[in-house]
């Protein structure tokens, strides 16, 4: 009997517009309403994942930046896994002198040195896997993330590496240059004490090696005594592995990559035709069948 579901955001639970689908809302409403315990499990920050589910009605746990953090529903911080200090420092220092695009995720804001940049690489990573959507429309939802304090604008990223009272939960790296990222990737390899993933083909998601979803999931899940056999996990990308690798029900979206298809032990519809919805539906009934 499945007993949680935990869904990724972007390319999962969002489509294109970055807007839950009413399908997909009235799917997680009617599994809180069996009592079922539903988790958002994202690389967004838990501000930007809020952002997009107000108004929606939907309120439940936020497994946010990867993994590196966990909000009730009430939106307190449960539990976190930063970055230890030294290290923080050294993948600054990394991706600085790779000159590659990132942005830097704590306990207090989410952080960019470039906010032009920031909106037009969003820009481009959305269209890239949503060609159908208006520019203008993602525009928007861009600009919101700097006019709504989603994301601070800082001059140097250093004096937040060395502010004491802020925990390094995530280096998020953008860039639609692949030979640029790839340099990045090999900068970031093998470094003891962290995991580098990905959302997109266009990022890495650089964090502690505890701090993913699938730990973080099985932690969560744990602490309210239910088991990740019995759980549903829904997901797109790599850094929806390690809880999809984890779980008795793994869906992969019909929009995912092809390793990430493999590795769930079922498919469903795309982001847009509300694949999270059906994924709950099948997983509901098989569960009640076996």
């Amino acid at each position: 009997m499945i007993t949680s579901i935990a869904t990724d955001m972007d390319g999962t639970l969002l489509n294109g517009k970055m807007e839950v689908s009413e399908a997909n809302r009235a799917a997680i409403k009617k599994a809180q309403e069996l009592g079922i315990e539903v988790v958002v499990a994202t690389g967004r920050s838990y501000m930007e994942a809020r952002f997009a589910l107000d108004g929606t009605g939907i309120e439940c746990p936020i497994i946010a930046a990867n993994g590196a953090e966990v909000r009730n529903a009430k939106g307190e911080i449960i539990q976190f896994t930063a970055l230890e200090d030294d290290v923080a420092y050294d993948l600054y220092q990394r991706l600085k002198d790779v000159g590659v695009y990132f942005e830097v995720y704590t306990n207090q804001a989410t952080y960019t040195d470039n906010a032009e940049k920031a909106v037009e690489l969003l820009i481009d990573i959305v269209l890239s896997a949503h060609p159908e959507t208006k520019e203008e429309d993602i525009r928007e939802r861009a600009k919101l993330r700097i006019e709504r304090g989603l994301v601070k604008q800082v001059n140097d990223y250093e004096e937040i590496i060395r502010d004491t009272s802020q925990h390094i939960y995530k280096f998020f790296v953008f860039s639609t240059d692949y030979d640029l990222l790839q340099k990045a990737a090999d900068r970031l390899e093998n470094i003891n004490g962290v995991a580098v993933s990905s959302s997109g083909n266009e990022n890495l998601e650089v964090t502690n090696d505890q701090a993913q979803k699938g730990i973080t999931l099985e932690n969560y899940l744990a602490s309210k005594g239910l088991s990740m056999k019995d759980a549903l996990a829904v997901g797109d990308n790599y850094n929806d592995l390690s809880m999809l690798e984890r779980v008795g029900y793994s869906y992969a979206m019909g929009n995912a990559d092809a390793n990430i298809k493999k590795a769930a032990r079922f498919e469903t519809a795309k982001n847009e035709d509300s694949g999270v919805a059906k994924a709950i539906e099948d997983a509901l009934e098989r569960s009640m069948v076996k």
